[in-house]
């Protein structure tokens, strides 16, 4: 699976805690876009890969591999949605 990176991950200013979140909120975009893309049909080509009992499990490795690609030019703002909630629960509970 491609590790999914940030380049506000690699802020010196960030600190441990928000770079584990914002890792976290960019998997669970990526997630959800997988499903989306799946959800809509992406991956599920006739005889793609030859046919075989392997062809659905290869390509939803394809799916997981475009979800990546797409959080990591800027997906469609759910991670920063979710960071930003995470983010905030954290400080109030820290309060």
């Amino acid at each position: 699976m491609m590790h999914i990176t940030s380049t506000l991950t690699s802020n010196p200013a960030m600190t441990q805690s928000d770079a584990s979140l914002r890792d976290v909120s960019q998997k669970l975009e990526a997630s959800f876009l997988a499903e989306m893309l799946k959800a809509a049909g992406l991956g599920k080509q006739e005889n793609s890969f030859g046919g075989g009992a392997g062809e659905d499990q290869f390509s939803s490795f394809l799916v997981q591999a475009q979800a990546d690609a797409m959080v990591q030019t800027g997906g469609v703002g759910l991670s920063e949605m979710i960071f930003n909630a995470l983010k905030e629960r954290q400080e109030n509970a820290e309060s």
